[in-house]
């Protein structure tokens, strides 16, 4: 036996029983004449004495040698502590050890595994078996296993069925790169590992299965910009014989189930909004709730003057930020570089002060008298004390660069509280985006998405116009959720394929199967798809998915600890029918 209590279980009343522990050695303090070890597992930290009245010579001069990280076995009796820690849930009691044995020595490691660590990242990911150890990754882990059980106790517990599909599949086009797995029998051609299930899971509906879900890693070969990861964990859903409303429904109380078990925090209502009011309002589609700083477009109030920036720009718009009147002209100065950066895009910025009297005070008052600026401020609904920022040009690129300098803001003035959740369903999407450059149209979502129930028709007189049957679930400015009502009929799906670009022939061979099911009985459908990674980080009151994924890639999508992605040897190309061109 190995251990017979783990280092955070013992309390007071456990003194004067005999326990066996197990761990690693956090911390020795060597005082002559009594050593303290510090032993840590899993579950807490449990200090060990040495004491020279009571332990032999042998055992005292054993414990001294003990370096961090080292792997030991401790037996001994609970005794009360001298001097006890409030801090730690064991602090009341120690281990008078009376016999050691060393399990497995150290080397000393390459960072101290504490909270606060002297590791930068890089060196952290490289030996992440060692950063895992630590509470805080230790803790992110548990707290993800957690969610995920209360995910599928409630899917569970609503009838759905857990059905595992597969990795190995056909390449197809779903917007982002496939990662592709050469096959050694079937030579010259290759599996791609999933996207998302999406096709399976409409099979399974018309399988009969009616609800079904799966905890299932997905992969996409795409640029790792903003906190991804090239493999990532969906909760994927999809039921039958449902509308909108069904999912919505459903959805909002899983939400709900898991802001309620694992936060205490229960919301009653999940407000919506349409993708045209999300963009209007708050410059992308999702948008964070929690604060105001809602856009105002000023076309109408800034336009026709003699300020030739706004006259010709297709969008004027601004926000105003509460209480930031009292900004120096460096600090404002500071604002324009920011949002000139390249990773934003404006060719400047115009503030207007609204001072506690009243009055304005503006970078444009030579174009725009006091009477104007008010107007601005009655629609940005900036208040006395506020400053009011506004952008101009292309909309849709103002719009995006607002709604950068809004977070950007936000998370300056503190107001993106992690504590705080505020859920919304953006719906009403466009079913198709247009490509500019090439003047073809693609699916916003995926090419299964259905359109809104009598839009159909305009898919021939004006597709952009047609909006989808789709919905994203936001979190506190993240999606953690989209999905869509599915296109369950063989005619429609042509349809849909043909104004994607499509040939007859091209859709037969990436999508037959498909076609060929919906012939057999297909039943009206739709689901969604959850972001497990994303999702977790936020109900633990963070934004970056990295910290609670065991095992993550690094941004050039590398696992460094083992060397991933690495070259192959000959005779495996070989047996690939393989050749590299360098």
């Amino acid at each position: 036996m190995y251990r017979s209590t783990t280092c955070g279980a013992l309390r007071a009343s456990d003194i004067g029983s005999e326990v066996v522990l197990s761990g690693w050695v956090h911390k020795l303090r060597d005082k002559g004449f009594v050593v303290w070890v510090d032993l840590r597992d899993r579950y807490g930290i449990t200090q060990l004495v040495f004491d020279a009245d009571r332990t032999s010579k042998d055992l005292l001069e054993k414990a001294r040698e003990l370096g961090r990280e080292t792997v030991i076995q401790a037996k001994g009796q609970v005794i009360e502590r001298a001097s006890k820690n409030p801090n730690i849930p064991t602090g009341e009691i120690e281990v008078l050890v009376t016999e050691l044995t060393i399990l497995n020595k150290s080397l000393l490691p390459p960072f101290t595994i504490e909270d606060d660590t002297d590791g930068g990242e890089d060196i952290r990911m490289k030996y992440r078996y060692l950063d895992i150890r630590r509470n805080p990754v230790k803790n992110n882990l548990i707290f993800r296993s957690k969610v995920t059980m209360e995910v599928r106790k409630y899917l569970t517990d609503q009838g759905f069925i857990d059905v595992e599909t597969p990795y190995l599949i056909k390449s197809t086009p779903e917007g982002a790169r496939d990662f592709v797995v050469p096959s050694r029998m079937n030579e010259g051609q290759f599996y791609a590992l999933p996207q998302s299930p999406q096709t399976f899971k409409q099979l399974l509906m018309v399988g009969g299965m009616d609800k079904y879900f799966q905890i299932v890693k997905c992969f996409r070969d795409e640029d790792l910009r903003a906190d991804r990861q090239p493999e990532f964990t969906q909760i994927d859903c999809e039921m039958a014989f449902v509308e909108q409303e069904d999912i919505l429904n459903t959805f909002e109380g899983l939400t709900k189930h898991l802001l309620k078990e694992i936060k205490g925090v229960e919301i009653e209502e999940f407000p919506r909004m349409t993708f045209d009011d999300a963009m209007r309002l708050y410059g992308n589609d999702k948008p964070d709730i929690r604060f105001g700083m809602q856009f105002g477009e000023l076309n109408e109030v800034a336009q026709h003057k003699d300020f030739n920036v706004f006259n010709s720009a297709e969008l004027v718009v601004g926000i105003a930020i509460p209480g930031a009147s009292e900004y120096t002209r460096k600090e404002i100065d500071a604002l324009i570089d920011w949002v000139k950066r390249p990773q934003v895009g404006a060719k400047g910025m115009v503030y207007v002060k609204c001072n506690e009297d009243g009055s304005y005070k503006s970078s444009v008052d030579k174009f725009y008298d006091e009477q104007d600026l008010g107007k601005w401020a009655e629609v940005t609904g900036a208040k006395p004390g506020d400053l009011i920022c506004v952008l101009s040009g292309n909309a849709n690129e103002t719009r995006s660069q607002l709604s950068a300098l809004r977070m950007e803001l936000a998370n300056r003035l503190g107001l993106r509280k992690p504590d705080e959740f505020a859920p919304l369903w953006v719906v009403d999407f466009p079913l198709l985006e247009l490509d500019e450059e090439t003047g073809t149209y693609h699916a916003m979502h995926h090419p299964f998405t259905s359109p809104k129930p009598g839009q159909l028709e305009l898919l021939e007189t004006d597709p952009g116009a047609v909006k989808a049957n789709a919905y994203d679930l936001v979190l506190n400015g993240n999606e953690i959720g989209g999905g869509s009502i599915r296109i369950h009929d063989k005619q429609v799906q042509a349809t849909m394929f043909k104004h994607l670009g499509f040939t007859p022939e091209e859709a037969k061979a990436q999508f037959g199967f498909l076609m060929d099911a919906f012939q057999y009985g297909a039943p009206p459908h739709g689901g969604i798809a959850f972001g497990l990674d994303r999702l977790v980080a936020i109900l633990g009151g963070q934004e970056t998915i990295r910290d609670f994924i065991a095992f993550p890639k690094n941004n050039s999508g590398r696992d460094v600890m083992i060397d991933a992605p690495a070259t192959i040897d000959d005779e495996q190309l070989k047996e690939l029918h393989l050749k590299i061109d360098m």
